[in-house]
């Protein structure tokens, strides 16, 4: 199988280094960057610099798009700067690439309805990076809640927030576009993962309301700081679900919280602890993800995108999944520009 990463940022090279770990030279990879940086990562975030990484992963590189796409891949990670992601991933849909594609799926709906029809057309696979979705811990909650075990969920919240200078120690942080707001930067769409989650677990809500906005020093031209209150439905119940993120705190925090009405979920990344309440009497149970490494995410990821491609499987993230964690980033960052809140859904 051939297969092209366009972008050797962070996750790029994670993608990499976890390709050749689960598949050694039974794949062949290549990749198109255009910055031409002489850094090497690892999983921890430690950068050597003064080797390129073609050279350390022995892959053949392009400068071109057409180009990488001319050798035929099978498939393409496309891991480039949230603003590329759509024409990246069109192009290489016309070409009839497999398509993992970095989150968000894009920095707007443009292109959406036309990768949905060649995707549909011809039976392309897409799998959405939101490898918190394959996280032992996140995967045991959604089926607690899904149990009745804590009751009817009355309320959740989701909370990440970490310092954007500390993110990648290595390079400048206002060189990233995780702070230029033209290349889809900004806490709403770069730490889209804790909206993906609420999506995951309880679908698409009625309504969206953002507060926050560029409320920090930091040197950027996009919001750093957003609380979000989903407005959800459920059986007639009108339960709020909130989002916090933010580029400022240090340390960093992570984690969610579900309350239902026969009990409690508490999750915290950090820790890697899971603690399950129910109303009456103590806690009934704790569980130590220590042993867990933050790569394992990653790994049953591309795992799976792979096993899909193979067998032409529906993967657990598909490109509709992508569109709605969009729309409803969208429409909080729109809330945030107006003040006002965006219906997703009638009533």
């Amino acid at each position: 199988m051939k297969i092209l990463v366009t972008g050797l940022g962070s996750i790029g090279q994670r993608h990499v280094r976890n390709l050749i770990q689960l598949y050694g030279d039974t794949i062949e990879l290549s990749a198109y960057r255009t910055r031409g940086r002489d850094l090497v990562l690892d999983d921890s975030m430690t950068a050597t610099f003064g080797t390129q990484p073609e050279e350390a992963y022995n892959i053949k590189t392009y400068k071109s798009l057409g180009r990488s796409l001319a050798e035929k891949p099978d498939a393409i990670l496309v891991t480039n700067p949230n603003n590329l992601h759509m024409p990246t991933a069109l192009s290489a849909a016309k070409q009839g690439c497999h398509l993992f594609i970095d989150k968000p799926l894009s920095d707007s709906l443009e292109g959406v309805l036309e990768l949905q029809k060649i995707v549909r057309s011809e039976g392309l696979i897409v799998l959405i990076g939101y490898q918190l979705r394959f996280h032992p811990a996140l995967r045991r909650i959604k089926k607690i809640v899904e149990s009745g075990r804590i009751g009817q969920v009355v309320s959740a919240n989701f909370h990440f927030g970490e310092y954007l200078p500390g993110q990648h120690p290595y390079e400048d942080y206002r060189e990233g576009y995780a702070a230029h707001s033209d290349q889809g930067g900004g806490v709403i769409l770069c730490l889209i993962h804790e909206i993906d989650l609420a999506y995951w677990f309880f679908g698409m809500p009625i309504r969206v309301y953002a507060v926050g906005g560029h409320l920090s020093e930091l040197d950027i031209d996009t919001e750093d700081t957003a609380d979000i209150l989903l407005q959800y439905d459920m059986g007639g119940r009108q339960v709020p679900v909130s989002v916090h993120l933010d580029f400022v705190q240090k340390p960093p925090k992570r984690g969610c919280d579900i309350v239902g009405s026969k009990g409690k979920i508490s999750w915290d990344y950090i820790s890697k602890e899971l603690s399950i309440f129910e109303r009456q009497g103590p806690i009934s149970e704790i569980v130590d993800f220590s042993d867990f490494d933050r790569n394992q995410e990653f790994l049953a990821e591309m795992a799976h995108f792979i096993e899909c491609i193979q067998s032409l499987s529906q993967s657990r993230v598909n490109l509709e999944d992508g569109i709605n964690s969009l729309k409803i980033a969208l429409a909080a960052k729109e809330s945030l520009a107006t003040g006002m809140p965006i219906t997703l859904l009638s009533d």
